[in-house]
């Protein structure tokens, strides 16, 4: 990315445990440390063991919204630990009623989600034989190439002889990462525009909102927010100053699936297409993803949800299954999913 490489992933994975027996798991993963936001592994377990479990204890579990809301009202920031918390809460409360937890969000509306593979090596001919080799194994064809790092034009040029090489049939879109002056934005999205690439995300810094606006308004490629959207109230501005055409949702910087949702729900108001976004989360936070995107009506640009494809270690006694370009929602109570507790234990930070 234009802010960091990453060679590894520390997840934060947090176990709610309720006096019925009902256990809930959550998770709160970061990109590329404080350089891309700003909590970190190490902060989200401090301040959850310190300030936010405690308040917890000796609550009724089954009373998620009134638990969230203590949280809410207590703790300032934090939105990647509140959501992993929200998330432990809703997944023991559907796992206790027998349900998938997207029938505690509203009722999922498809069982699968397709979902886009990033193409970061740098390296053209690399990366047109890695989308080849995913186009073959039927995992993605839709592909989000990270630019921002080179001069425009060697990225332009980078890009555009990927899209000539892999066909109109395959969508390619590119994530900028605030890379990009507005003067370096205009040329280089007019010329993205007229290769035909699909989607252009957060070419400017997340608080340019202004900028962000002139660009959406002078092109016809669709501009998706990522960095400046931090949940409903970022969500609610940009819809009513018709900043951008698309936002990218992430329950970990909206703060909770409830907040997604939200996110999601201004969205389709407005008329603003959606993006099921990722942190690069292991597989409880691509579950959790996966059931709130489940429920939105509208998925134009589908979802990035790879993350548990780039790790080397599996927490899950069975995996997340990835087929014919989607990834399917798990059906079972719940998250849908079981934690490996002896692969959990032997990759615990010490």
């Amino acid at each position: 990315m234009s802010v960091a490489t990453m060679h590894a992933q520390t997840l934060v994975l947090v176990r709610v445990a309720c006096d019925d027996g009902i256990e809930g798991w959550g998770e709160a993963t970061t990109i590329g440390g404080l350089n891309y936001g700003d909590e970190s592994p190490e902060s989200i377990k401090v301040n959850i063991d310190t300030h936010i479990a405690p308040l917890l204890v000796g609550m009724d579990a089954r009373y998620v919204a009134k638990a969230m809301a203590k949280i809410r009202k207590v703790i300032q920031g934090n939105r990647f630990a509140k959501c992993a918390i929200e998330t432990a809460l809703m997944d023991a409360q559907a796992r206790r009623l027998g349900i998938p937890l997207s029938e505690l969000l509203g009722g999922r509306l498809r069982d699968e989600l397709p979902v886009a593979w990033t193409l970061a090596s740098g390296d053209t001919l690399k990366d047109i034989a890695e989308a080849e080799k995913m186009l073959a194994l039927r995992r993605h064809r839709i592909f989000k190439l990270k630019i921002g790092l080179r001069p425009v034009t060697d990225d332009i040029a980078h890009v555009l002889a990927i899209k000539k090489a892999l066909g109109d049939d395959v969508s390619i879109r590119v994530d900028v990462n605030q890379a990009w002056s507005e003067l370096d934005a205009v040329v280089g999205i007019a010329a993205l525009e007229a290769g035909g690439i699909d989607l252009i995300e957060q070419p400017l810094r997340a608080e340019n909102m202004a900028g962000m606006k002139r660009l959406t308004d002078r092109f016809s490629v669709a501009i998706m927010a990522d960095e400046a959207l931090h949940g409903p109230l970022d969500a609610f501005a940009m819809a009513t100053q018709g900043t951008v055409d698309v936002f990218a949702v992430k329950i970990t910087q909206s703060g909770g699936l409830i907040p997604a949702l939200r996110v999601g729900s201004i969205a389709q108001l407005a008329g603003i297409s959606l993006y099921g976004g990722t942190m690069l989360e292991g597989s409880v936070g691509t579950a959790a993803a996966a059931h709130v995107f489940s429920t939105f009506g509208e998925l134009r640009f589908g979802t990035e949800l790879f993350g548990p494809l780039l790790l080397t270690e599996e927490i899950l006694v069975e995996p997340l299954v990835y087929k014919d370009f989607m990834l399917q929602v798990p059906n079972k109570p719940g998250l849908g999913v079981e934690i490996d507790r002896q692969k959990l234990q032997a990759l615990r930070r010490k």
